[in-house]
């Protein structure tokens, strides 16, 4: 018998026996379980329960029929508030453990919905020889089997009703092998499909895609080669995707392949909130970085500062600038920039910054700042332990304070943490 002490970053159940660590598969804090062991390592060990001796109040069916086996949420049974404070933990493990740092207050975490929101996603395909069957769906978890799914609770549902269809639609193409995957791709007002081929379609292939498009209401873009090759199939000028913020006055169209928040509600709660902690006023001249699309440095700028993105992607830049025009927006500029080379890169000069950058964090780029600072850092963050890593870095070599920091629940039932923290220079206004 073991008992189950916390969650590690992936959602597995996290305990200790006989001097080692042992991680346990859909195991949760406080239960007592048997286990049994499939991977030994000299300091480690990776459970299966096998019996369940005393269960945690928090444990809930999970709704999706598919839990257990796709890698897509491993959390599923553990109720919603109670994952929320999981990933609050976790945040806060790291900033302790890895950064040595503690924020001055926990902010209210941002969460919900928790269904359907998944507004991104990439499917994978395969067409099983020995079963003569074709599968649509999220790998199985640590695999690169797909799971045998007909329908997906985190995705919308008018995308997840289609699952079947697209199983029957992919089944009867002649290249049905040489289709690994769809990319789903959801707007407010418009929603499409994008279908990686290997191979190109044949006229009757073309004639069965269209048909299912025309049914279905949905566009379906082709992706023969990389990313720049996605174009509209069919129909030939379907409506453009787009993201609204109401708050801010701001849409924000997109193409396929830009990458978007996943879960648009969290989304504007996010912006809503990183913009009230950096607390832009006209006359302020405030850095975007890691910028994207301007999905921070439009509303920073609707409060009269003079923002300037920068960006690693001179696309995501073009669409950016494109974005500021069509909603009017004359004080926000754009530079495409290498973030992690940070060759020629000028940080001086700014009131305040915005980072909002991918996993790896912004290493390079918080050890470059100075010697004039930045008086607020806002920083946004999809992985704990850079954001802890980089905080290090600001409060004990650049002399800020982690004023507060807080978790943003953008993809619930799964282990994924995103958080947002402010820094501030104790004495600047």
């Amino acid at each position: 018998m073991i008992k189950i002490e916390s969650l590690d970053h992936e959602g597995r159940g996290v305990a200790h026996h006989e001097g080692k660590a042992v991680f346990v598969e859909g195991a949760l804090p406080g239960e007592e379980v048997e286990a049994s062991v499939y991977k030994k390592k000299p300091r480690v060990e990776f459970a299966n329960i096998s019996k369940m001796l005393r269960e945690s109040p928090w444990r809930v069916k999970p709704e999706c029929a598919n839990f257990g086996v796709c890698g897509g949420c491993s959390m599923q049974h553990l109720e919603a508030s109670a994952q929320v404070a999981a990933k609050q933990r976790v945040l806060e493990d790291a900033f302790r453990h890895i950064g040595k740092v503690s924020p001055g207050r926990i902010l209210p975490a941002i969460h919900g919905p928790y269904w359907g929101y998944r507004h991104r996603a990439r499917l994978s395909v395969r067409f099983v020889e020995k079963k003569g069957k074709l599968l649509v769906g999220f790998n199985e978890k640590r695999t690169r089997y797909v799971t045998d799914m007909d329908n997906c609770e985190v995705l919308p549902g008018r995308i997840s009703m289609l699952i079947p269809h697209l199983k029957e639609l992919i089944g009867a193409l002649s290249i049905k092998k040489r289709l690994p995957q769809v990319e789903v791709a959801v707007g407010e007002e418009a929603d499409l499909l994008v279908f990686r081929i290997l191979d190109p379609l044949s006229s009757e292939d073309e004639a069965l895609v269209r048909a299912f498009s025309d049914r279905h209401d949905i566009a379906v873009y082709l992706q023969p080669k990389g990313v720049d090759s996605v174009h509209p199939f069919h129909p030939e000028q379907p409506a453009r995707l787009h993201y609204s913020l109401p708050e801010f006055g701001i849409v924000m169209p997109f193409l396929p392949a830009d990458f978007t928040q996943v879960n648009f509600a969290i989304n504007r709660a996010l912006v809503r909130r990183a913009v009230a902690l950096l607390s832009p006023s006209a006359g302020d001249r405030i850095a975007d970085l890691f910028c994207g699309l301007g999905n921070f440095t439009l509303p920073i700028a609707k409060s009269g500062a003079t923002v300037v993105g920068m960006e690693g992607s001179s696309s995501l830049v073009e669409r950016a600038m494109e974005n500021a025009g069509k909603n009017g927006i004359a004080n926000a500029s754009f530079v495409a920039t290498d973030l992690f080379d940070m060759k020629g890169v000028d940080l001086q000069g700014f009131d305040k910054m915005l980072i909002d950058p991918p996993r790896a964090g912004a290493r390079e780029l918080v050890e470059r700042l100075g010697p004039a600072l930045p008086s607020r850092i806002v920083y946004v963050s999809c992985d704990p332990a850079t954001l802890a890593r980089d905080a290090g870095i600001l409060v004990h070599s650049k002399g800020y304070t982690l004023e507060c920091a807080g978790v943003v629940n953008m993809f619930p039932h799964t282990s994924h943490v995103e958080s947002i923290a402010l820094f501030t220079l104790p004495g600047a206004p």
